[in-house]
């Protein structure tokens, strides 16, 4: 049995359609889930409350935490701690191996230019802040021989199912299908490393199977050598047949924005990973593993052809 904890989102879908190629039972773990998979076993379960966690694991030998909260540093603050105590507790009581999935929030802002998964953690912001404490809290768990679980860390993610829940969807797919301008957050002459979601689905079904992973940490295949945000617009505008055009939008204009939308007032202390190079590096696993990340050029075709076309 593998258990996926938070399913539902786009890169949980995608991973529960990748351990197909490892196992025959599949749990999908969440307030509302649904199949991915003909036989997938679906099992109601509140991720806050330690109970429900205890019975969602019950029985498996791997356990995935995909879950995503509401974009709201408060929300995070309040509901992270717990959800990784409740799985912690889980998976040592039933000797379950244990998959977290993971972002770069608590990289020191110097390391953006360069992330490797040696960075050094001095988040700036407040979810920074949050990411670093669950992921150290699992990891001494981990060194103190309580636990079995690996790490697994993505940039930031765009995919054929990624919908609203991408930055590069929202901002620079959806305006340029309409023919109107894209939105590029920070500076458009600095290139951002974006994590294909299939990859990422399966890497992390990968390390998840793979006894040798677990003790470390994982950066999920991403394309080198990224492109800058106006050659990101450039390329999709291409492959839309459509105009390139972008707005530039600084961080002063997010920061008013967020007066209206929520979401733009939780990106304004996040600003710092789009006025710089993000070059997401994950050489570690390819290497490893002898697997190359899926192109940006062919990533976009296929986000496309899934959702525009």
């Amino acid at each position: 049995m593998q258990t996926i904890l938070g399913a539902g989102g786009p890169v949980a879908n995608a991973l529960a359609r990748e351990l197909k190629n490892y196992t025959a039972e599949i749990r999908l773990v969440s307030r509302s889930p649904k199949k991915v998979n003909p036989g997938d076993d679906l099992v109601k379960a509140n991720l806050l409350k330690p109970g429900e966690v205890m019975k969602a694991v019950e029985g498996s030998e791997v356990v995935f935490l995909t879950a995503g909260l509401l974009y709201d540093h408060k929300i995070w603050r309040r509901d992270w701690p717990v959800i990784m105590e409740n799985v912690i507790k889980a998976c040592e009581n039933y000797n379950a191996k244990l998959v977290f999935f993971d972002n770069v929030y608590m990289y020191d802002k110097k390391e953006i230019p360069h992330m490797t998964e040696e960075s050094q953690i001095d988040p700036p912001s407040k979810k920074g802040k949050i990411r670093a404490e669950i992921a150290a809290k699992l990891m001494q768990r981990v060194q103190a021989g309580k636990l079995k679980a690996l790490i697994a860390r993505s940039a930031d993610f765009y995919g054929p199912e990624s919908a609203d829940n991408s930055i590069l969807m929202e901002t620079v797919f959806k305006p340029l299908s309409k023919g109107k301008k894209a939105n590029w957050l920070g500076k458009a002459d600095k290139p951002h490393s974006f994590t294909y979601i299939p990859d990422a689905a399966k890497a992390t079904a990968l390390l998840g199977n793979s006894n040798e992973a677990f003790g470390q940490i994982w950066h999920l295949p991403t394309a080198a050598n990224p492109p800058a945000g106006k050659e990101w617009v450039a390329m999709i505008a291409t492959e839309l047949n459509m105009k390139s055009k972008y707005r530039v939008v600084p961080k002063w204009m997010v920061w008013i924005m967020g007066w209206l939308m929520p979401i733009m007032k939780e990106t304004v202390e996040m600003m710092y990973q789009y006025d710089r190079n993000y070059v997401f590096d994950s050489s570690k696993f390819e290497k490893s593993y002898n697997i190359k990340p899926t192109s940006y050029k062919m990533g976009i075709r296929e986000v496309i052809s899934r959702n525009f076309k």
